[in-house]
């Protein structure tokens, strides 16, 4: 038994990552999240693309300083194949904001 997945306690950095951000959007495949921090700020940027396009299940990450914006696209599939991301999309599902 897990008790951190139980409770929901961020349990990785893509887990801490995705729980401070804003869930705008979500179909399978892309996702569209939000990010005050994330406004004008280049370097969050860079670190933000290069964090998420480390995985080779991801295949394009669009971000934008001036909305604070991050899209994310990928094959359901194919991304699900991998349990840490598997679980960050369920998560995604059960959190979004709007459709």
């Amino acid at each position: 038994m897990n008790l951190l997945g139980n409770i929901q306690i961020p349990t990785s950095k893509l887990d801490l990552f995705i729980r401070s951000v804003e869930i705008a959007s979500y179909l399978p495949g892309r996702v569209r999240l939000r990010s005050r921090n994330l406004i004008g700020n280049a370097n969050l940027e860079h670190e933000v693309r290069s964090q998420l396009l480390s995985f080779s299940e991801i295949d394009s990450v669009d971000t934008s300083t001036a909305t604070g914006s991050i899209l994310i696209k990928y094959v359901p599939e194919r991304l699900r194949a991998n349990a840490e991301l598997a679980k960050v999309e369920q998560y995604i599902m059960s959190h979004v904001k709007g459709r």
